[in-house]
């Protein structure tokens, strides 16, 4: 099969320092650094408002968790400024995987124009652009989610698809995560039938996202194809945004976040799981 990659879905997806700096100040911009705020108070970009998104971990799936993390992230967001209007870009020291939840987290609401700051902090110095310390958010908005349920999976959705030939889950944990040595819920293990490639590798040494041209074959090889459905998970759906991210770069369309990942399924014994065994 050809590859997919596309060109117009990096531009769409990654800033460069230049492209962010050069507009600083203009009113259709939001910038979000999402790192915690001990972290934005030594320095953040100017009009940068802060979101430690990390801190707002969810595993929840149902449909009471869903409502209750849209509810959540709608006051966060609207208390950063940010609108549907607005052109909104991530960015944290690196192109790391919290940016990369508020990318998949604002395709999920229905936003058409997140992007990321790729290289992140480390990338901006190395360009010779400063940071400030004043802080000056933007005032605050009112966001409403405009849904689109195929960004996201559940627990429900993924018990549901388990045995579809037409669908991949992707676990993007470290492998001792995938094969049960490193226990982090209820019980270890992997989703039936998921394969791994943890989710650094598709950064490269600078901080960057690797070039489209060297991810396309490591997924490729691992049997996730752009003609079917991909759904990554890991621990609690943030290192699985930064494969969401990294699939979208490609120009994979059929793209399912599991935002509970392995932290809910583990724990909910109800569920099937697989233990592999590492190659000998």
């Amino acid at each position: 099969m050809s590859s997919p990659l596309s060109n117009d879905a990096t531009s769409s997806i990654l800033v460069t320092p230049e492209w962010l700096q050069a507009r600083l100040g203009d009113p259709a911009l939001r910038v979000i650094d999402v790192r915690p705020a001990e972290s934005f108070a030594k320095g953040h970009i100017v009009g940068a408002a802060n979101i430690d998104l990390y801190g707002m971990t969810w595993h929840d799936t149902s449909p009471t968790g869903l409502r209750d993390f849209q509810q959540t992230m709608e006051a966060a967001l609207s208390g950063a400024g940010v609108t549907h209007e607005h052109t909104v870009v991530f960015y944290q020291g690196n192109s790391g995987m919290v940016a990369a939840r508020g990318f998949w987290m604002l395709e999920y609401f229905g936003h058409s124009s997140p992007r990321i700051l790729d290289g992140g902090l480390k990338a901006w110095s190395a360009a010779g652009f400063g940071l400030t310390h004043v802080m000056d958010p933007p005032a605050p908005s009112t966001f409403k989610a405009r849904l689109t349920p195929l960004r996201l999976a559940t627990y429900e959705y993924v018990r549901a698809h388990l045995h579809d030939p037409n669908v991949v889950l992707f676990d993007v944990r470290a492998p001792e995560e995938y094969y049960g040595e490193h226990v982090r819920a209820a019980r270890g293990g992997v989703i039936p039938g998921a394969v791994n490639c943890e989710w650094t590798q598709a950064l490269a040494e600078d901080g960057r996202f690797k070039d489209p041209a060297e991810l396309w074959p490591l997924y490729e090889g691992l049997g996730i194809s752009a003609a079917k459905e991909i759904i990554p998970y890991c621990q609690g759906g943030f290192r699985s945004s930064h494969a969401y991210v990294a699939l979208r770069l490609l120009g994979y369309g059929r793209l399912r976040n599991y935002m509970g990942s392995w932290k809910e399924w583990g724990d909910r014994l109800e569920l099937p799981i697989e233990t592999p065994q590492r190659p000998r």
